[in-house]
């Protein structure tokens, strides 16, 4: 996966339609998790949860993109940080970070009020599990700034 980070930098320029490729297949795999995880008494929640959910995968597609972005950003620079750049990273990271746990509550409140407390409380620990892992397997393959610094 470290090789990842280090091929963000080179590809960054070809690689938006194999962002939007695993996007897709990670939203297809998930969707499936999603559907055995998340329980439903009667079809009409089943509907009113589906909805909700594919407007919540969008959206979360797009921060996905987002993220991206700021990685491929914090490759192309790493080697040339400086105090600017790195604080102007980190900020971005902590927007995206509060935009996405925004996203999840504002959601969790809709599928509340529209199919039930079981299923809205269903949904915020699946999507924070999986929010929890994304971002735990991003930290655990990108070096921490200065990590990768050659002596001269």
């Amino acid at each position: 996966m470290a090789v990842v980070f280090m091929t963000l930098g080179s590809n960054a320029q070809s690689n938006k339609e194999d962002i939007d490729l695993i996007q897709a297949m990670y939203g297809k795999e998930k969707k499936t998790i999603v559907a055995e995880f998340i329980t439903f008494s009667d079809d009409a929640k089943k509907a009113a949860f589906w909805k909700l959910y594919d407007d919540y995968e969008a959206q979360r597609k797009a921060y996905g993109q987002k993220r991206i972005a700021i990685l491929e950003k914090y490759a192309n620079s790493y080697e040339s940080m400086d105090d600017k750049s790195g604080d102007e990273i980190i900020k971005e990271t902590i927007r995206l970070q509060k935009d996405v746990d925004g996203l999840i509550a504002g959601f969790y409140e809709k599928i509340r009020k529209g199919v039930g407390g079981k299923q809205a409380g269903q949904f915020f620990q699946i999507e924070s599990y999986f929010l929890s892992a994304t971002r735990l397997l991003i930290l655990e393959n990108i070096p921490f700034i200065g990590e990768l610094d050659i002596k001269k």
